[in-house]
């Protein structure tokens, strides 16, 4: 197991390096460059300059979050194949620097949705994100995009771009007719691509979970339950095609078990990385996002913790959403603190469960 620590670049993140470099037991971050576009080429010369940073900073990026996937892809248009084509050049330019695997979603339009991105918490006054599925019902797709950049904290946030909020109601209208088969179909037809380029290169794609994990604003989604990334994994059976299983999104839905999810595609040889994150339920579809110890939130940790290390030990880990505690400012969920904390609980965990007897 590697611990990692997400990095959004120097200009898009309040967390240094230099405070991921002295977290005990990471070794390196998983990687994004936020100003790219779904579709656009992320070329060597951009790669080099982030990868010289982390590097610089003795620390690897191994994994690479979010080469974000074009709609017209997840639509099945006709231009879809030239940003496929785009996204093979994207995949071959970063192997040439050291990436093993990348981290992408299969969402129709919204990455992710929170209901609220500082709920303060009254128990001990600490700020996290808040997920009320009643409000979604209330409001439109436009009214969430104010309210998300509102709560931004003046950062970006992945998969809320504004340039790609911009065409909500265009894109909204394109997938009233999508059916979840569909997009499955367009799923394969994307992974059966760019698998040849991945099996060249040694780049495995690990897909995240839909979050939360149901369907949001009648919108097709497959990537929230077991039975539907079977059926992924069946549409393309190359090795390349792997999971990133987040805890915080698929644990999101009490009808799914993380540690049996883990045990199942772990066995099976497809969770490249895990996003370990905990939640605590306040009610039917309503959740906040917690601390990492157990006893905070509603994920058993430790099962977790142990399901991974019996069945993909060699996989990536980072601590996922964190709460805002002692003053700290940040991008909403990616603070310093909290994470710090998590990621020496995670270890802590593994090290415990991966002791000989």
């Amino acid at each position: 197991m590697k611990m990692t620590f997400r990095w959004f670049g120097e200009e898009s993140d309040s967390v240094s390096l230099q405070d991921i470099r002295q977290i005990p037991g990471v070794s390196g971050v998983m990687g994004f460059l936020d100003y790219k576009a779904p579709g656009e080429v992320w070329t060597e010369d951009e790669i080099s300059a982030y990868m010289e940073k982390v590097h610089g900073a003795g620390l690897e990026c191994e994994v690479i979050e979010s080469v974000n996937i074009h709609e017209d892809i997840k639509l099945g248009l006709p231009s879809r194949d030239v940003y496929i084509e785009n996204y093979c050049a994207t995949i071959r330019n970063l192997s040439r620097f050291g990436v093993k695997v990348i981290i992408y979603n299969f969402m129709p339009v919204i990455d992710w949705l929170r209901t609220d991105l500082a709920r303060v918490n009254p128990e001990d006054g600490s700020v996290s994100m808040f997920f009320d599925n009643s409000k979604v019902e209330g409001l439109s797709p436009p009214d969430f995009v104010e309210s998300m950049q509102e709560g931004s904290n003046g950062f970006s946030l992945p998969g809320w771009e504004p340039e790609r909020m911009a065409e909500l109601k265009t894109t909204l209208e394109q997938y009233r007719n999508i059916s979840p088969e569909m997009l499955l179909e367009n799923f394969s037809y994307f992974m059966n691509k760019i698998a040849p380029v991945c099996e060249e290169t040694g780049i495995k794609m690990a897909c995240h979970p839909d979050d939360p994990s149901w369907p949001i604003f009648g919108l097709p989604r497959i990537g929230y339950s077991r039975e539907w990334f079977d059926r992924m994994i069946e549409a393309c059976p190359s090795p390349c095609n792997t999971l990133c299983l987040c805890t915080g999104s698929l644990g999101s839905n009490r009808d799914n078990s993380i540690p049996e999810l883990i045990r199942h595609f772990g066995s099976m040889g497809r969770i490249s990385c895990l996003h370990i994150r905990n939640v605590k339920f306040m009610g039917d579809r309503v959740f906040r996002e917690s601390a990492h110890y157990s006893g905070d939130g509603d994920l058993n940790m430790l099962e977790i913790v142990r399901a991974a290390a019996q069945t993909c030990p060699e996989v990536y880990v980072r601590p996922d959403h964190g709460r805002m505690i002692w003053g700290e400012k940040g991008r909403p969920g990616y603070g310093l603190y909290d994470r710090a904390l998590g990621s020496q609980y995670i270890l802590g965990l593994w090290e415990a469960v991966s002791a000989p007897c």
